[in-house]
């Protein structure tokens, strides 16, 4: 893997070769309005596009990035095994390109992670190590675990991982010439990294910002201080696929201003409506984390649109997905 430096930087041409080799696993996802059908939308309300990452193998983008780093190991490498850890979509996009290689693959996982996750990690041959969510954290922040053996495929502070991340924006340009903005959920930040990657080299005009749970927003307070800090209040929910503890010293040069326009911090009932609204109006299931994106582009903060929002991933227990989005809404959005 790619050692993070000070001075980081993810080049065009590492995601240009990452789009030549991530379709043999990934898919080029569907790129469609949010706005009702016949295109009308409420006066006021941004032009909303949704990127449905959903529909990957994995239900999630995290393939793009894992499979562009593990097929990258040595042969020696793919002998011992990979690891990495995940509250579940790394973790299937690397047990899934672990399988693809002949690789074993283990998962240090949240011990509160959905059971949906933990199955279909189990049904791609992961092996399961449950932690709890604070030395999963410590964890991510020291590249390394002494319960773990093999090659770490970090979730997302890794050069390749971002890399494969950044084929979605090649792809938005491509289906989108006009768009405005993106906006990506953040977790470690990975996915917004390589995003910025590639609209700060082709379109510089397109604002890119995150979106965060108001329950775990560090990437806001970061900005706020102008360097990388840990999110005082941290507090888990739902939206379990973003909103980290902090925000990585070694990922701040990837995701700081002027790299990114911001981030847009959304409440848990602004994520819920959003998980409705997209249920609603283009029949698909998402994750808290890829509501958050909706959520942040239904504020109208990143403007009139076109806005891109990222469905990062899909993968959600069903009974929950139900009784979020059955109850009724208050006004959020």
């Amino acid at each position: 893997m790619v050692a993070p430096s000070a001075r980081r930087e993810i080049p065009l041409e590492a995601i240009r070769e990452a789009a030549g080799t991530v379709y043999d696993l990934a898919v080029r996802t569907p790129l469609i309005p949010l706005d009702p059908p016949g295109g009308a939308t409420q006066a006021g309300q941004p032009r909303v596009y949704v990127k449905l990452e959903t529909l990957q193998p994995i239900g999630a983008f995290k393939i793009r990035g894992a499979y562009n780093a593990v097929r990258r190991l040595s042969s020696q490498a793919r002998a011992r095994g990979v690891w990495t850890v995940s509250a579940g979509n790394a973790a299937q996009g690397v047990a899934l390109a672990a399988r693809r290689v002949g690789a074993a693959c283990a998962v240090m996982m949240i011990e509160t992670a959905p059971e949906t996750k933990r199955r279909a990690i189990e049904l791609l041959g992961g092996t399961i190590v449950a932690v709890p969510y604070d030395e999963a954290w410590r964890t991510v922040e020291q590249h390394a675990s002494a319960r773990m053996r093999g090659a770490m495929v970090h979730p997302f502070d890794d050069d390749h991982v971002i890399a494969g991340n950044g084929t979605i924006a090649l792809e938005i340009l491509e289906d989108l010439p006009d768009v405005t903005s993106v906006i990506a959920a953040v977790g470690g930040g990975g996915l917004v990294a390589g995003i910025a990657a590639v609209l700060r080299a082709l379109r510089p005009d397109v604002k890119i910002f995150g979106a965060e749970p108001e329950t775990a927003a560090p990437l806001a307070v970061s900005i706020a201080s102008g360097q990388p800090s840990v999110f005082p209040h941290w507090q888990a929910s739902f939206v379990d696929g973003a909103g980290g503890k902090s925000v990585l010293p070694s990922m701040w040069p990837l995701i700081s201003p002027p790299r990114i326009d911001g981030s847009i911090v959304v409440t848990l009932e602004q994520v819920r409506a959003a998980m409705r609204v997209v249920a609603e109006r283009t029949h698909v299931i998402v994750e808290g984390a890829a509501a958050c994106a909706v959520a942040a582009a239904l504020t109208g903060r990143a403007g009139p649109g076109p806005v891109v929002a990222v469905l990062s991933g899909g993968n959600i227990d069903l009974a929950l997905f139900a009784a979020l989005v059955s109850s009724p809404v208050r006004s959020a959005i």
